[in-house]
C-alpha cells in the first residue's frame, strides 16, 4: 500500500474515478511537479526499481528519479486508483546511437487499459512521465503525430520489436526516440539496468547531474551548471553561477524536496558539480 493522500497532495490532485479524463489530470500534474532527474545518484544515495519504495520517496521525500522510479511510482498510484496499468520493456536511443536500440530495459513504459473514449474508442493509453521532456499528457496508443507544447513526437509501430511500438522525438528533443514491447514486464527485468545506469562510471546518469521538467509550454533542464529552457518561440541557455541560485532552483523551478540533504552534503555536491562544469567548459574551449 502507499501513501495516497500525500502522493496526490505532491500533484495537487484529488482522487476522482478512473477515466480518461482523469488519467490527463493525473500525467500533467506528474510530468509539471515531479522532476525527471539523476540528483540521488549525486548525492550517494542508492534506489531500486520496487515501486513502492518510489511511491514513498515521491510523496514523502518530494523528490523525483529517472523513469523506474517516476513511472514506477505513477504505476503504483494509479493501480491504488484503480486503473489498469501495465508495464513493458522500453528502450531509449539517444542522438548519438546510430539507430533505434530495441527494448533493451533502459527504460520502463506504461500502458493503461479499459478508458474507452471517442479518440480513443481501444481504451489503450500510453502515458509516460518518465521520459524527461517527453509527453506531457498521455496519448492513444494509435499510430500517428502527437503535438504537445513546442515538441512534435510521432508514434508508430516498430521496426525492431514484433507488435512494439515506437515514439519518435521531435529533432530538438532530449532523444531520439524510444522503442517499447507490447508483452508485460515486472520491476525484476529492469534491475540489471537500472545498476548499471546508477553505478557505472560509463553511465551518462553518473557522470552528469540531470534535473527536468515538463509542462505545458515546453520544458525547463538543467545538466550541471546549465538551464535549458524550451518553448515554442526557442530555446535559451544560461550558466547558473552560484550555490545559492543553483539549490534554490533546485527546490523551487524543479520543486525537488532538500530537507534530508545536510549542509555537508549540499557543500560536496555543489563543488563536484561545479569542478565538473569547469572541466568541461575548458575543454570546449579551443587552444592556441
Amino acid at each position: 500500500m502507499i501513501d495516497v493522500s500525500s502522493y496526490l497532495r505532491r500533484l495537487g490532485v484529488r482522487a476522482e474515478p478512473p477515466s480518461a479524463a482523469a488519467l490527463a489530470t493525473l500525467h500533467r500534474a506528474h510530468a509539471e511537479r515531479i522532476a525527471y532527474t539523476t540528483f540521488d545518484i549525486h548525492l550517494g544515495r542508492t534506489t531500486t526499481v520496487d515501486p513502492l519504495e518510489s511511491a514513498v520517496r515521491i510523496a514523502r521525500l518530494g523528490r523525483g528519479g529517472y523513469c523506474y522510479h517516476l513511472n514506477g511510482g505513477m504505476s503504483a498510484l494509479l493501480t491504488e486508483l484503480g486503473y489498469d496499468v501495465r508495464w513493458h520493456l522500453g528502450g531509449v536511443q539517444g542522438h548519438a546511437a546510430a539507430g533505434p536500440v530495441g527494448a533493451n530495459g533502459n527504460h520502463l513504459v506504461l500502458t493503461v487499459h479499459g478508458l474507452p473514449t471517442p479518440e480513443c474508442p481501444a481504451g489503450v493509453w500510453f502515458a509516460d512521465v518518465g521520459l524527461g521532456d517527453g509527453l506531457h499528457e498521455p496519448v492513444p496508443l494509435t499510430s500517428g503525430p502527437i503535438e504537445q507544447g513546442p515538441y512534435t513526437f510521432h508514434l508508430a509501430r516498430s521496426t525492431v520489436e514484433p507488435d512494439g511500438w515506437r515514439l519518435t522525438h521531435a529533432p530538438t528533443g532530449g532523444f531520439a526516440g524510444m522503442d517499447f514491447r507490447a508483452a508485460e514486464a515486472k520491476p525484476a527485468d529492469f534491475a540489471a539496468m537500472h545498476t548499471h545506469l546508477s553505478t557505472s562510471p560509463e553511465s551518462g546518469f553518473v557522470r552528469t547531474l540531470t534535473v527536468q521538467r515538463r509542462h505545458v509550454a515546453g520544458a525547463d533542464i538543467l545538466r550541471g551548471l546549465t538551464l535549458t529552457t524550451v518553448t515554442a518561440t526557442g530555446v535559451a541557455r544560461r550558466d547558473v553561477t552560484n550555490g545559492e541560485e543553483w539549490w534554490a532552483m533546485l527546490a523551487g523551478l524543479f520543486g525537488l524536496g532538500l530537507a534530508d540533504v545536510t549542509a555537508a552534503e549540499r557543500t560536496a555536491l555543489w563543488d563536484r558539480v561545479r569542478a565538473t562544469h569547469e572541466a568541461w567548459t575548458a575543454s570546449q574551449t579551443p587552444t592556441s
